[in-house]
């Protein structure tokens, strides 16, 4: 009886765990998505604008503080800020040098992410390029590293870095056997084209091949050409035309799978941009006011981490309150031109817009306004191209987008505004897994799909 009953369980085991494989949701985030790239028909953004056109989108979604790539990546696989996940910024806070590491590894986030409950619900998953997903419970992971130089003349190496990287260790030659060619020394380069163009290629192989319920792939061209070329640009407008082609490379391999009716698309990014004139390199001022010497850094009591369009204060002893005095009264004296390029966020604005909790301050620069992390040289110095990382909530041309489509998406509904956080409890829902977010679920985005 025993056995019959064991047999039983295995058997509706086997069905649930087949039944929920039945549900796919890819998740497309281009590094720099502004809503018009889909809502205006002149950046020609075709299938995004189809899918658009078919599902539901939002005219923009406020993102994280800092507004750059991991703390935002990192908040829509979890659905909450960096004050909980803990991933604050791209990179580590460096006061003795800057090393050119990224928060890269899978166990700095400190809660939950989709990976873990669709791992919990026996779902499978795959990455391709997504940020801080090196370790990551992903089943199929081309994770997004680089192996920095060690010695003189060396370059950093995202192939090797790649290889090293993928699980399984197998996987990386596979989508070189079977989806891109071998991968030369400018095949992961954002300096050229062909870098979304691959990555859409090996996404697409795995779908094809594995049929994940869960793909998360990050393509990144079009950020790239926007920090060189600003919000406009010929480079900018080709890498929004490439995104969209990736976009349709997956879709087409969707419906090669066989699973394009059981397929939810959703298309996001993790900032917009902003056009810049000047930057404020702030640890020049605290170099002059005696709490950095950029030639004993060791010695250090306090320093900025510039992040784009704000900057965190770290104190070397947090409780140290006479250097804190010393930053303020800095900043207070600076002339009243410099004081109107930016607005200081005391610990408890900083804590109400779910930032670093260990820094002591922070500074959001007004639109056209970059900060730098040198204490050499000038205060001020000129800027050009774009940037991100400015508080989400100051002003519109920082936001990014979404659009949703395909099974369980209900056609036409229109998001004045979204958080980032909502995207997660929203591919929860879709694939029938738990995860508990600080986002919210919008109920007029779903529709309810035939068992």
């Amino acid at each position: 009886m025993k056995k019959v009953l064991k047999s039983i369980a295995t058997c509706l085991l086997v069905a649930t765990l087949a039944h929920a494989q039945d549900k796919h949701v890819i998740l497309i985030s281009i590094d720099g998505l502004r809503p018009e790239f889909y809502m205006d028909p002149s950046w020609a953004m075709v299938n995004v604008r189809q899918g658009m056109q078919t599902g539901s989108y939002a005219e923009g979604v406020r993102g994280s503080f800092p507004t750059v790539t991991y703390p935002s990546h990192t908040s829509i696989i979890t659905g909450v800020l960096p004050a909980k996940h803990g991933i604050y910024y791209n990179t580590p806070v460096e006061p003795l040098g800057i090393t050119g590491k990224w928060f890269w590894y899978y166990k700095d986030i400190k809660v939950p992410t989709l990976w873990t409950a669709a791992k919990e619900a026996g779902l499978t998953t795959a990455g391709v390029s997504w940020p801080v997903t090196v370790g990551a419970p992903i089943d199929y992971n081309l994770p997004e590293y680089v192996i920095l130089p060690k010695g003189k003349g060396e370059k950093k190496d995202e192939i090797k870095a790649m290889y090293e990287e993928s699980n399984p260790k197998q996987l990386y030659q596979e989508v070189q056997d079977n989806a891109i060619g071998k991968f030369g020394e400018f095949g992961a380069t954002l300096d050229f084209y062909n870098s979304d163009q691959n990555k859409a290629r090996m996404a697409a192989y795995i779908v094809r091949k594995y049929k994940p319920a869960f793909l998360a792939i990050h393509i990144a061209l079009t950020d790239h050409f926007e920090h060189e070329q600003g919000r406009d640009g010929d480079k900018v407008r080709s890498a929004v035309a490439g995104a969209d082609y990736a976009v349709k490379t997956i879709m087409n391999a969707v419906e090669m799978a066989g699973i394009k009716d059981n397929t939810t698309f959703i298309i996001t990014g993790d900032h917009g941009f902003v056009d810049t004139h000047t930057q404020v390199n702030v640890n020049v001022m605290l170099a002059k006011a005696g709490l950095y010497d950029n030639d004993k850094k060791e010695d250090w009591r306090a320093y900025f981490q510039a992040s784009g369009g704000s900057a965190f204060l770290h104190l070397c002893n947090p409780n140290d309150k006479a250097t804190l005095d010393k930053v303020n009264k800095a900043l207070a004296n600076l002339p009243d031109g410099i004081k109107k390029l930016f607005h200081i966020l005391d610990k408890k604005q900083l804590t109400a817009a779910q930032g670093d909790p260990n820094a002591a301050l922070a500074l959001a620069a007004n639109r056209g306004v970059s900060f730098g992390a040198t204490a050499k040289g000038e205060l001020l110095t000129a800027a050009k191209g774009g940037t991100h990382g400015y508080l989400p909530t100051d002003f519109k041309d920082i936001q990014t987008g979404f659009v949703a489509f395909g099974r369980g998406i209900k056609p036409g509904t229109v998001l004045p505004i979204m958080d980032q956080e909502d995207i997660a409890p929203l591919i929860a829902n879709l694939l029938g897994i738990t995860l508990k977010t600080d986002g919210i679920l919008y109920p007029g985005i779903l529709q309810k799909v035939k068992k």
